[in-house]
Parts: C-alpha cells; structure tokens; sequence
C-alpha cells in the first residue's frame, strides 16, 4: 500500500474510531436496570451460583455491553470495508437488499455482505442471506448484460479454510481484506489505527461504568435482596418471565 492511500485509510479510521467509543459510551450511560433484568436469562445467572448483588448486576452489565458493543463495532468494520474497497476498486455501499458493498474486479462483478466474523448466524440467517444473493444477482442481470456475479460473505476476522460455499464465497480474516484491496498485510496494517485514543477513552468509559455498577447495585439491592442481604430470586424471575 502506498503512503497516500494508507494515510487516507488512517484519516478515516481517527474520526470513526472516535465515534464507536461515543456510542459506546452513550449506550452504558442510556441503560437502566430494569432493561437489562428483562433482556437476560436469570436461571442462567443462578446455575452459575452467583450469590452478591454486585456481581449479579455486573455479569447481567458485562454480559449486555459486550453483545451491544460488537453491534457498533460492526457497523464500523462495514463502513471501513466499503471506504477501503473504494479506493482500490471503486467500490460502493450497495442499494440491493442485504447486500453491503458491490464492485467490479477483472471483468466479475462481486457482491459483498460483510459480517464481523465467521460464526454470526444460524442456519435460518444464512438461508436469509443467500436468498439476497439470488434476489440481487437476478436484479443485476437484470438491469445489465453483466454474466459472471459472484457472491460472497466477507467477516473482517476469523478463518475459514473451505471458503467455497457453492452459492457463494466466504472469505475471513485476512483473505477478506486481501479481496477488497489487493493487500495481503492490510488486515495488520489496520490494527494500529484502530487504538487511537483507546487508553484515553477507556479510562473514561471504566470511570463512567463504576458509576454505574454502583448505581445499579444499588437498586438491585433495594428491590431484589432482603433484609438479611440474600438475593430474592424468585422475584427476580417472576419480573423477567411472569405474565402481567
């Protein structure tokens, strides 16, 4: 990669990354108690022999941020994917249905639904996805004399040593990053980029979230333990699963 096109990749990633870790932050700082108690499974929480309200509170938090957070972070990966294979092959955001990215490569043109790794959807999702696929490519034949489409499931990590799928390709990791630009060590270069500002921001973010763990706590507390300091659990699951 030249100098120029990786500063761009640079230029783009600074701001982006910036963003993620505003979401990020405006997403622990939005929550409340009762949305999480809701969206969790309490029996998983009690075969796990978890006995204090703050360690309940913080695996329910830890639990709910990691699943949110690979959300934005995926978003993020599909825009960087789109903006890099733009520079090096003029690719662009697709309009087709569950399609991300399209570009033309040696005379192929290739549709591209970007995950951010390999094991993200069941059977029912991936039958989802290559329905797109099929849809997409009649439109494309469709609108143009273009023949040869070929499909693929790009995931910005992880491996996948038979990427022949027969309706499609799936291309992990490197080979990913390598197909949108011609890179073999771009899925390395992009590492460093990605840290801007991190320490700075997550020392924010940890300083916000013992707040909120102890604000949590806190209320769990109040409404879920006893006077005696025992977790009432069958309160718990009649909030999360009892009809109103």
């Amino acid at each position: 990669m030249d100098k120029s096109t990786r500063k761009e990749i640079i230029s783009f990633i600074e701001p982006n990354i910036t963003n993620f870790h505003k979401k990020r932050l405006a997403n622990l700082l939005n929550l409340k108690l009762n949305e999480i108690l809701k969206r969790k499974n309490p029996y998983l929480f009690k075969a796990k022999n978890i006995t204090t309200a703050q360690d309940l509170v913080k695996s329910l938090l830890d639990a709910h941020l990691s699943s949110q957070e690979e959300g934005i972070f995926g978003g993020f990966l599909e825009e960087l994917a789109i903006f890099i294979c733009s520079k090096f092959f003029g690719g662009r955001k697709s309009s087709a249905e569950g399609i991300d990215l399209e570009f033309e490569k040696k005379n192929i043109k290739y549709i591209v639904t970007v995950k951010s790794g390999p094991n993200w959807g069941n059977s029912q999702q991936i039958g989802r996805m290559k329905d797109n696929f099929r849809k997409a490519k009649r439109i494309l034949r469709t609108n143009s004399r273009t023949v040869n489409i070929v499909a693929i499931n790009g995931c910005c990590y992880g491996k996948d040593e038979k990427p022949d799928k027969d309706d499609y390709l799936k291309l992990c990791g490197q080979r990913f990053w390598e197909f949108i630009s011609g890179d073999e060590n771009l899925y390395i270069e992009i590492i460093e980029p990605l840290g801007y500002e991190a320490k700075k921001k997550n020392e924010y973010f940890l300083k916000e979230y013992s707040k909120v763990i102890n604000k949590f706590t806190f209320e769990f507390a109040k409404n879920y333990c006893d006077s005696k300091g025992n977790l009432l659990w069958s309160k718990l699951v009649k909030f999360n699963s009892g009809k109103k």
